[in-house]
């Protein structure tokens, strides 16, 4: 039986490593956090420990590495095949982003670092396919930061604290590697919206207070699952359509 051309049994597969991969995304979130080593025996003497926590990330990545499966099938093009590589490995980074900077309000810099050195993996490659995708994916990572970085420095100036933090600004321009230009464009508004709707209804069920400090890293990653797994034109018109208050005729 296949599935937008992909045999069911390689999705059992992509499931299977989804779930493995669930297990140890705890334990290196702890080990982040305390900032100690991740490729040592340590790691694995706590693995069979902490793998139990947060059990919806079980759940939730072999679901995320399925659904991109049937996103982006395997098929024959190269450029498909490195896009479906590169989610699998940027996933597990985005939900460890998610729980880290929820419960600690800060993205540890190997984190950043990591997703940033496999971006420059990646852009090199799709740079020997075609130049400009990396040269694409290159300005996606200077617009990323650097917008970021702005609206870091004018919040510091205008409120006179961090409107919020360059963990945020890190992460943006690592994210900017891995879908260049445009598309880190539509992730940054996109986590503003996604980010006053959600802080709004933090605050009037008083899960926070307006005292409380609301990390913006969670509405990033969101975002960017939205732009993995919805064709970038129908982003596009939404965006266009909710900031122009429907006035866009594209």
């Amino acid at each position: 039986m296949y599935f937008n051309d992909v045999h069911i049994l390689i999705y059992v597969l992509l499931g299977i490593i989804g779930i493995f991969v669930g297990t140890i995304v705890n334990t290196i979130n702890d080990r982040l956090q305390e900032e100690k080593k991740i490729l040592c025996k340590e790691t694995f003497k706590e693995y069979k420990i902490k793998a139990r926590k947060n059990k919806w990330v079980l759940i939730l990545i072999p679901i995320l590495y399925i659904a991109l499966l049937y996103r982006f099938g395997i098929g024959n093009e190269i450029a498909n095949q490195l896009n479906l590589l590169k989610y699998l490995i940027l996933i597990p980074m985005l939900i460890s982003v998610f729980i880290i900077d929820y419960k600690e309000q800060i993205i540890p810099n190997r984190l950043n670092l990591t997703m940033f050195e496999i971006g420059l993996i990646f852009t090199f490659a799709f740079g020997m396919i075609n130049l400009n995708l990396a040269k694409d994916m290159l300005l996606g990572m200077v617009i990323g930061a650097g917008s970021f970085l702005i609206i870091t420095l004018l919040g510091g100036l205008i409120a006179g604290k961090e409107a919020m933090g360059f963990g945020d600004v890190k992460l943006m321009g690592a994210l900017g590697l891995y879908f260049g230009a445009l598309n880190i464009g539509m992730i940054a508004l996109m986590a503003f919206l996604i980010g006053a709707i959600l802080s709004i209804l933090l605050l009037v069920t008083k899960v926070k207070k307006t005292s409380d400090y609301i990390p913006f890293g969670p509405f990033i990653v969101i975002a960017t699952f939205i732009m993995i797994f919805i064709p970038s034109s129908i982003v596009l018109d939404t965006l266009l359509t909710v900031f122009t208050l429907g006035l866009n005729k594209r």
